[in-house]
């Protein structure tokens, strides 16, 4: 894929040699991460909130309840701004100064839209499922129409987005490498535990291959 051509308000400044620009790159990391936090502006007091999000080629969905304050804000058209942050490691120097982590982030900005297309609804939520668990969707009950009706699915094309992405050792004044402390870096993986069983679930349900065996786009085995 070409790159997202960067805009002031998406090129990487500082560590410019970190910022990242291929759609791929920009998918894997939404696509990886199970939360994001959206920004915006009410009543010119700035908001950060986290949901779930999901993507459909390039495009990246959000829902909630129709009550819902930033949703319902969001869908008059004001400008939008979702991020999400996967952690990797923390980088531990040998001076205070340059300790740091070892992450992969993504920014896009945008307007998003109000999804009114049911078959586009209906695709969106199951992409919102299966993005919390690949495959799920399709063996669970579908929304009923009411749930339909009294949730908001909105749109955000990914056109104005970037990504940055810090890996590799600590990176120390040259003087400090002599002295006699440790420095590397310390991996830090999100994994899952064994799953547990709803107190109501009837005998001989067995848990699903997906969820006994689960895993993220992007995890290292």
């Amino acid at each position: 894929m070409e790159s997202i051509q960067p805009t002031p308000r998406t090129k990487v400044v500082r560590h410019r040699e970190r910022g990242r620009y291929e759609p791929e790159t920009i998918h894997a990391i939404l696509d990886e991460a199970l939360i994001c936090h959206v920004g915006y502006t009410l009543d010119a007091q700035p908001y950060v909130l986290p949901t779930t999000h999901a993507r459909i080629g390039d495009r990246l969905y959000l829902h909630g309840a129709i009550a819902n304050r930033m949703l319902k804000t969001l869908k008059t058209g004001i400008p939008v701004c979702v991020t999400v942050t996967l952690l990797d490691g923390l980088v531990l120097a040998r001076s205070a100064m340059h300790h740091s982590m070892n992450y992969r982030s993504a920014l896009i900005l945008g307007v998003a839209r109000e999804v009114s297309d049911e078959y586009e609804k209906l695709a969106a939520l199951d992409a919102l499922v299966n993005h919390v668990v690949a495959g799920r969707a399709a063996g669970i009950r579908a929304p009923n129409a009411l749930e339909l009706r009294t949730t908001t699915v909105l749109r955000l094309q990914i056109a104005e987005a970037s990504a940055k992405v810090r890996e590799g050792p600590p990176i120390d004044d040259e003087a400090d490498y002599s002295l006699g402390c440790w420095a590397g870096v310390l991996p830090l993986e999100l994994r899952p535990g064994a799953p547990i069983d709803d107190p109501r679930l009837p005998a001989g349900i067995a848990v699903p291959q997906q969820v006994a065996i689960y895993e993220r786009p992007g995890w290292r085995r």
